[in-house]
């Protein structure tokens, strides 16, 4: 029996997932999460075999921060992310953080069981679109920015100030001003706001 636990802010989303899931003879849904911080409390509690994880709770981007936490457990479930977005900081940023497997929630239903299935298994369940982007990725030599400079071209996407994104990702203003450095030399700009549009036109930021 594969146990899943799913994390996803939309209650409609939930009740659509687990009518899906329970319907099936080798699933239980043991537990749902509104919230990350619940998501990674139920992993710990309820042992699942896999967490069906999204991206994005309210206006936090916090799905792969959790999925990074559940994989940082002492008996850590799969995490199978299931989210609408699919940007190339998402999926990266998702697969850094240790998720086996990335599904768009447009994805037909029995590609969403064979994605449960196979991540629950230890297998590799992403959605053939998201597949090809990532072998791409890896044979076009191309701008990359790490997880963490992504976190930071975020939020100052959103207006915050270099004090803010400090205190948003508890590191200093030095470090901020860093990353902030490296980003504009990756992508040959000189400025926040060119910074947030190059971003945006490379499909790092959604």
């Amino acid at each position: 029996m594969i146990r899943v636990v799913i994390a996803d802010d939309h209650p409609v989303v939930r009740a659509g997932v687990r009518a899906l899931l329970d319907a099936e003879a080798d699933i239980e849904v043991v537990g749902e999460a509104a919230t990350a911080d619940e998501a990674v409390a139920l992993a710990e509690q309820l042992a699942p075999e896999l967490v069906l994880m999204d991206l994005q709770f309210g206006e936090r981007a916090a799905g792969a921060e959790a999925t990074r936490r559940v994989r940082a457990l002492a008996a850590p479930p799969y995490v199978l992310v299931l989210t609408n977005y699919d940007t190339d900081g998402d999926i990266l940023g998702a697969v850094e953080a240790g998720a086996s497997g990335y599904l768009l929630k447009d994805a037909p239903p029995h590609e969403l069981l064979a994605g449960v299935r196979a991540a629950a298994a230890g297998q590799s369940a992403l959605a053939p679109a998201i597949a090809g982007r990532l072998l791409a990725r890896l044979r076009e030599p191309r701008v990359t920015l790490s997880v963490r400079e992504i976190e930071v071209v975020r939020l100052v996407a959103r207006g915050a100030s270099n004090a803010e994104v400090a205190a948003r990702l508890h590191i200093t203003d030095a470090t901020v001003k860093s990353h902030l450095a490296h980003v504009f030399s990756k992508l040959g700009v000189s400025s926040r706001t060119a910074a947030v549009s190059a971003a945006r036109a490379l499909g790092i930021l959604r």
